[in-house]
């Protein structure tokens, strides 16, 4: 199963996408040239590194759902449709577990996502964890039709459908295809749901990136709530080229040499955390680079253990 997978050995690393350093200062020139708006990466060499993320160990690919750019967010993600995306990334890829950070479910037919799911599930040799989310964009909710304040009620019912207890209102003979074996759920944030009733329904959680002392408090909770479910986060990572480079804090994530990433996931390690996800469009060198270094010297640390 793909959870068990992500927490083999207690402590895992992998990637988030976009692959791209557009919020770096060759990034930032780049975009600039092409007339791109912020936060819409290039995305040229997206194939290209999620093979060497897959060949070098990396555990997990994330990819976020943002159906709608919005510039005063000034995000659009990896840019392509998730579930699309998803089955591209499988064909492109051997090992590497595929996650959502996560679907926004109120915006989403539930039973198209759960098809879309069970697509990537079969094509992917089961390797899809499926995060949701209620969403926290309301420029997108009118667009679709949804009541913004009603998306946390819209996330329960969705969850219902995901987790097989509406299916007797199908008709005698109707199934959905493909068969495959459900994706475990993790859940981004609360959902505008209670810890109590995230921590039952879902099998992990995906927090907001924060420091080691932050995830502490939200470990304990999720431990209160979840028990030992898996508790996954992610870091905005700038690996500067000299190793002894201090870890300097920014929004989400630090800049640090090899060995302040190292302590920093040390740190994540012995906060509770299970799985990080290393995001890198503020990373300021070349990704192909610092991936290697990163298999090199910091995946051997804690994937072997």
């Amino acid at each position: 199963m793909s959870i068990e997978k992500l927490t083999a050995g207690g402590f895992s690393i992998g990637v988030e996408l976009p692959l791209d350093n557009d919020w770096s200062a060759a990034g930032e020139a780049s975009r600039q040239r092409d007339g791109r708006p912020f936060g819409v990466p290039d995305m040229q060499r997206h194939a290209e590194l999620i093979e060497l993320a897959d060949d070098l160990g990396f555990r997990a690919a994330w990819v976020r759902d943002v159906p709608l750019y919005d510039p005063s967010f000034g995000d659009a993600a990896q840019v392509f449709e998730t579930f699309t995306y998803l089955g591209y990334l499988a064909s492109h890829t051997r090992n590497i577990l595929l996650g959502t950070a996560a679907v926004v479910l109120p915006l989403r037919n539930p039973w198209l996502v759960r098809k879309a799911a069970a697509t990537v599930q079969a094509l992917s040799g089961q390797r899809l964890m499926l995060g949701v989310a209620s969403g926290d964009r309301p420029s997108e909710y009118p667009v679709f039709g949804v009541d913004f304040n009603s998306r946390g009620e819209r996330f329960r019912q969705a969850v219902r459908v995901l987790q097989g207890e509406q299916d007797a209102r199908l008709a005698p003979g109707i199934e959905l295809l493909p068969q495959a074996p459900q994706p475990p759920l993790l859940v981004a944030g609360l959902a505008q749901q209670s810890p109590a009733w995230v921590g039952e329904q879902m099998q992990g959680w995906l927090a907001y990136p924060g420091t080691p002392a932050e995830h502490i408090k939200r470990v304990g909770l999720w431990r209160e709530v979840a028990g030992t479910k898996p508790y996954i986060s992610f870091i905005h990572l700038d690996l500067v080229e000299d190793p002894d480079a201090p870890i300097q804090r920014h929004r989400f994530g630090i800049s640090a040499g090899r060995k302040g990433l190292i302590q920093e996931l040390e740190a994540m390690q012995a906060a509770g955390v299970d799985h990080i996800g290393l995001h890198f469009r503020r990373n300021q060198r070349p990704l192909d680079e610092t991936f290697h270094e990163i298999s090199e010297s910091v995946l051997p640390i804690f994937h072997n253990r």
